[in-house]
């Protein structure tokens, strides 16, 4: 039996199937998107969006969709299903979906009376192209399948509109063509496994409506091209296999390139396979660097999200040759201690003061399930920086105090990972020191110190071990709520703020901690009583006045919610990690059921992963990005952290 499954009085729901998203992506950063009925309901969805470095660095949408139509005797069937203007469904091909599994890539059942019809979709690994499989299962009776390409050729954040700039021609290629829609653009490549006829007839399609991008506050019209339609006959029991490509192949390896790329994926039979299968998507070659995207469909590489989910995405699977590729690709983009943490070429963002202080973590992580003696002597330098850099002061007003913690920030910036900006000005600016980042700033030292003294580098030892032995008691002294029993989010000169934020959460989960068994469990108390839910973190407590239940609404709107209640899942891993330091076995049943408890999302919003974020509140609606790295990084960490426990190899560091 399928583990994923859709019946037909679910598809045929659009109140439910719309709501529900596939996505395929490969090694060379593309990505194919559209919900779980072929319908696109953002301006984000598209069968074939690419990177293209020559124009803006961006991912731009080329092939949109495909109309399929099965025509026989003279009827035609169009399977497609497209929003327009005005609440308008043409065609609703809908009807006639029976059927969607996916193990491991989606496969779409249609039943026209007699005719049986199935689509499978899958992307090839290092090139940018997606194949499609279409099967005539059964029928009685002569079939002809026509399809119609939309394309787009936009950047994934704004719109096509109908223009007379397009490019009309085409090219003939070995079963197919070769189109354009604008110069400085590559060529599209559509053909198929077996003969076929192309009627040409350019023209526009006007007023697809994308109801997600309406519902976030966004311009949601798009009008889309299509250069004309391919015929090709297709008998009872025939698979044909059609591809669009950014270069030309040839059309009889396809079926050859389906069932080998199909070899390599994982199969999507179990909560764990599902999570791995989606582990494998968030990586990234592009040239000789190799990246994790942060989430899709619109993130791209983020220095923090790359620390928190290298683990978790190579390191559980073994896979320590791509955990060292993407560390040292990360490596290459310094800019002094900083990383970049967000833009593309020429843009980019050092403004992060933790990202720098994940890199300690991702490596302590890396020693725990390689095993490698090398570290200081490959990373070593690259550590000192970020120490020696933060301690004689750098950007964004980062300096170390005479007690030994870390001040951060600047006004106007938003350096913390609780960096949502409305009009200019970050929601949560959290100015001063910060609790997270000073629980991360201990860890990396006192990590460093560990690797420094193992090599007998004696001068470094000598020069922060005193720092490393003034940050307990000063961390206490500062951050420690004593009568509520709980630590401070932030404390800037006498100001401290005591919302209560999963930030805190760090200071009982990381390696080396800087507070006692007592102030742990404070914290986990607190968290758990105020934080938690079954989908992670909030990231504040209901109780605050300044607490969003709903991340909804336009931009303005889900920025003010982003870091105001909406739950992280990736939070839960260090919540699980401080739980089980603390109570050992005896947790491990409390965090399995926690963790057990995400299997019902994975068919809720992005099918077989995991969202961005959550709603504060019941009944916990996904919102954000369909699939987030650190949130799939996270459980994958948490699953094997349990098993770890389970065996009775318990490790606790401090």
């Amino acid at each position: 039996m399928d583990y994923i499954k859709f019946d037909k009085s679910k598809l045929v729901n659009l109140e439910y199937s719309l709501t529900r998203e596939m996505l395929r992506s490969n090694r060379a950063g593309s990505y194919a998107s559209t919900t779980i009925i072929g319908c696109n309901t953002r301006k984000y969805h598209g069968l074939l969006v690419a990177p293209q470095p020559q124009l803006d660095g961006g991912m731009h949408v080329l092939l949109s969709l495909l109309d399929e139509s099965i025509i026989q005797q003279g009827q035609e069937f169009n399977l497609a299903i497209h929003k327009y203007k005005g609440e308008k469904y043409n065609p609703k091909g809908h009807k006639y979906v029976t059927d969607f599994t996916m193990d491991p890539n989606p496969i779409i059942t249609y039943k026209v009376g007699g005719v049986v019809f199935t689509k499978e979709m899958l992307f090839v690994g290092n090139s940018d192209s997606v194949i499609i499989k279409y099967t005539l299962v059964e029928a009685h009776s002569p079939t002809m399948l026509r399809l119609r390409p939309f394309l787009a050729y936009r950047n994934i954040h704004s719109l096509s509109k109908a223009n007379n700039d397009v490019e009309r021609k085409y090219d003939a290629i070995p079963n197919g063509i070769k189109v354009r829609m604008y110069l400085g653009y590559p060529h599209l490549h559509l053909q198929f496994s077996k003969e076929n006829e192309y009627l040409h007839a350019p023209d526009w399609y006007f007023d697809f409506d994308y109801m997600r991008e309406k519902a976030r506050g966004y311009e949601s019209l798009e009008d889309l091209f299509t250069p004309g339609s391919f015929e090709i006959p297709i008998n009872s029991g025939e698979s044909i296999y059609f591809m669009a490509s950014l270069d030309e192949e040839d059309p009889r390896t396809f079926a050859g390139v389906f069932a080998q790329e199909l070899k390599k994926r994982v199969a999507r039979d179990s909560f764990e396979h599902c999570l791995q299968n989606a582990a494998q998507q968030f990586i990234v070659k592009r040239g000789k660097k190799f990246e994790i995207v942060a989430g899709f469909p619109w993130f791209g590489r983020v220095a923090r999200d790359t620390f928190i989910s290298l683990s978790g995405l190579t390191l559980v699977q073994g896979d320590f040759k791509t955990f060292k590729a993407i560390l040292d690709s990360s490596l290459l983009e310094m800019k002094g201690p900083l990383f970049p943490n967000s833009g593309t070429g020429l843009k980019l963002e050092y403004n992060s003061v933790d990202a720098p202080l994940w890199l300690f973590w991702t490596l302590q992580q890396y020693i725990k399930y390689s095993g490698d003696k090398n570290v200081w002597e490959n990373y070593g330098e690259y550590l000192k920086l970020i120490l020696n850099s933060f301690r004689e002061g750098t950007s964004y007003n980062i300096h170390v105090l005479d007690n030994g913690l870390l001040f951060a920030g600047v006004t106007g910036s938003a350096v913390t990972w609780m960096d949502a900006v409305v009009d200019g000005k970050p929601v949560t600016p959290r100015i001063g020191l910060a609790v997270e980042v000073n629980a991360l700033w201990y860890n990396a030292i006192c990590f460093a110190l560990e690797l420094a003294e193992n090599a007998g580098e004696k001068d470094f030892v000598d020069a922060w071990k005193p720092i490393a032995e003034r940050i307990p008691k000063a961390f206490t002294d500062t951050f420690w709520y004593k009568a509520k029993n709980y630590l401070y989010d932030y404390v800037h000169g006498d100001f401290a703020d005591k919302s209560v934020r999963p930030n805190q959460i760090f200071a009982a989960s990381l390696p080396y901690s800087p507070i006692n068994d007592d102030i742990r469990q404070g914290v986990l108390d607190r968290v758990k009583s105020e934080l938690l839910t079954p989908r992670g973190l909030r990231t504040l407590a209901p109780k605050n006045p300044a607490y969003k239940p709903e991340y909804t609404g336009g931009p303005t709107a889900r920025d003010l919610a982003y870091h105001q209640g909406s739950v992280f899942p990736w939070l839960f891993g260090h919540f699980a990690e401080a739980w089980l330091r603390l109570y050992e076995e005896s947790g491990v049943s409390y965090i399995t059921k926690l963790y057990k408890g995400f299997e019902e999302v994975i068919t809720e919003h992005g099918i077989g992963t995991i969202s961005e974020l959550y709603d504060g509140d019941i009944p916990y609606r996904p919102s954000g990005a369909i699939s987030q790295a650190w949130s799939v990084s996270e459980l994958l960490r948490v699953g094997n952290l349990l098993e770890t426990m389970k065996s009775g190899k318990v490790e606790k560091t401090y």
